[in-house]
């Protein structure tokens, strides 16, 4: 079964989750996610997979860099929101099958490998 990573190679430990993906001996699929963005309906199926909300995935800070009120916003509005500004999405995100995991710890993605 394929993995995918929705990948910032900017941040630090999206690359230690990657190198710990590819130390299990997998090459999973990379989406640079700031370069090529889930739309809002990946994004809510992503959601479902992770078993979280949109606000659990939201970067505080990059939200509010974005124009993104957080209090203010609804789920589904912030799905559109996060989908028009990536950058406040929370990173890596590792999905495998029907399971996904947040990799903040990186060791999260071992409950999928």
């Amino acid at each position: 079964m394929s993995v995918t990573i929705f990948h910032n190679p900017r941040c630090g430990k999206s690359r230690q989750t990657l190198q710990l993906i590819r130390d299990h001996g997998v090459e999973p699929e990379i989406v640079e996610y700031l370069d090529t963005p889930p739309s809002a309906a990946e994004l809510k199926a992503i959601l479902k997979k992770l078993g979280m909300k949109a606000h659990d995935i939201a970067r505080k800070k990059e939200a509010k860099e974005e124009g993104i009120d957080l209090k203010a916003l609804s789920d589904d509005a912030l799905v559109e929101a996060l989908a028009a500004h990536p950058r406040a999405i929370e990173r890596p995100i590792v999905v495998k099958g029907a399971k996904a995991v947040l990799g903040r710890p990186p060791e999260n993605v071992n409950a999928i490998l």
